[in-house]
């Protein structure tokens, strides 16, 4: 018997980016800011343009900056507020993340984020990844009402972490979806499903391209970034994500 396709979901900065990750055939899109963090609340204008033209389902993330997930009340508050704009802009669903300081998941305040997110889908991002036991913050967000869980296997790649994905696609026993991602790419994401069982994976297409800019002011870099950082763009490469999709419906 043939074993079902993965879902295939692109982490994309901006409108452009859930464009071209459509055009490459696409599932479904994550819609981030500032992916060189790993990824934060994009604005409420890019959930509005990226609403007007999508034609595949988006999920938010709700992240009001870089760094760990260990949140002030302020941060966490903003947090709330974003989901439920969210929910009422009638996105798909968000993606969310908050831990407690001993590395555990943040049972009471994902609890919340999750009530907050009403009818939406709600996924728990690589928060995920730096908990201290991945079996016991499984159960954590299974217990929360979180729908699906992204993660490389708490590794930095998809391959180093299948052993762990596979695991957690037996744990989950269908109460949770598991959503690999890390390094996914052509050559190695039918050998990732076939080691793991993965229902759905997760992966960036970036590309860069040179700034358009004629004139350059090279005595300023913006925001501690290496100067020349400013004229270079980041975008989906809408190719690469047809591409590794190619692969895994292959798999």
């Amino acid at each position: 018997m043939t074993a079902p396709l993965p879902l295939v979901e692109i982490c994309v900065e901006g409108i452009d980016g859930l464009v071209a990750a459509q055009e490459g055939g696409a599932d479904r899109v994550e819609l981030c800011a500032s992916l060189l963090e790993g990824g934060i609340t994009p604005s409420i204008g890019t959930i509005r343009g990226a609403l007007a033209v999508a034609t595949i389902p988006f999920h938010v993330i709700i992240r009001p900056r870089g760094g760990d997930f260990l949140y002030s009340e302020a941060e966490f508050l903003s947090m709330v507020a974003d989901v439920e704009a969210c929910r009422q802009l009638g996105v798909a669903g968000v993606v969310i993340g908050c831990l407690a300081a001993d590395g555990t998941v943040d049972e009471p305040r994902m609890r919340a984020l999750v009530e907050a997110a009403g009818p939406l889908a709600v996924t728990c991002h690589r928060a995920f990844d730096m908990t201290r036991d991945p079996i016991e913050a499984l159960e954590a967000l299974v217990r929360c009402g979180v729908g699906r869980v992204l993660t490389s296997g708490q590794r930095d790649t998809a391959m180093e972490g299948a052993d762990l994905l596979a695991e957690l696609v037996r744990r989950a026993a269908g109460r949770i979806a598991i959503m690999g991602c890390g390094g996914l790419r052509p050559e190695n994401v039918a050998q990732l499903l076939e080691r793991t069982g993965l229902p759905e994976i997760h992966f960036a297409a970036p590309r860069e391209l040179p700034s358009a800019m004629t004139y350059r002011n090279a005595q300023v870099g913006m925001g501690g970034t290496e100067l020349d950082r400013e004229y270079r763009n980041t975008v989906t490469d809408r190719e690469l994500v047809a591409a590794t999709i190619a692969a895994a419906r292959r798999a």
